[in-house]
């Protein structure tokens, strides 16, 4: 039979090292691992001159997504086809489809609003630019969106 000190001992150095396993304990002059950091937008840099804060009333550009385009960039080109034939309702299905790929791209609600404006309907080509400026991305797209609330 099995000396009790002994299954004392044995479970007394099972527990140690699982306590000790289990510690978060660095090795003295290791470095923790990096935390991702990013600067924040507010503060100002000596490097960089001041930047006039936008306007409310403009939308910051953001920049673009890497393949966010590919997903749907056949649809708004099959919508800008059929918008020039004025089929403006196969155009304005496709761009609905692409719009639900990718509900925060600027470009969709900018050919959604242009084929609108086509079509004649300004009220809703007013309305769509309007939304889609709270996703522009670039200058380009932030002006002509805008041409279009005018």
């Amino acid at each position: 039979m099995l000396d009790v000190t002994l299954v004392w001992r044995v479970g007394l150095i099972v527990l140690v090292t699982t306590v000790a396993g289990c510690s978060v304990y660095s090795v003295p002059g290791r470095q923790p691992a990096p935390v991702e950091t990013r600067p924040d937008p507010t503060v100002v840099t000596p490097s960089s001159p001041p930047s006039v804060p936008p306007s409310p009333s403009e939308p910051v550009p953001q920049p673009p997504e890497p393949n966010a385009s590919n997903a749907y960039g056949s649809l708004v080109l099959k919508a800008g086809q059929a918008s020039a034939g004025g089929d403006y309702e196969r155009a304005l299905a496709l761009l609905e489809r692409a719009q639900r790929i990718d509900p925060d791209s600027a470009e969709v609600y900018l050919a959604l609003a242009q084929t609108y404006a086509a079509k004649g309907d300004m009220s809703q080509a007013r309305a769509t630019a309007e939304r889609g400026m709270l996703y522009c991305r670039s200058d380009a797209e932030c002006r002509q969106l805008r041409a279009l609330l005018n």
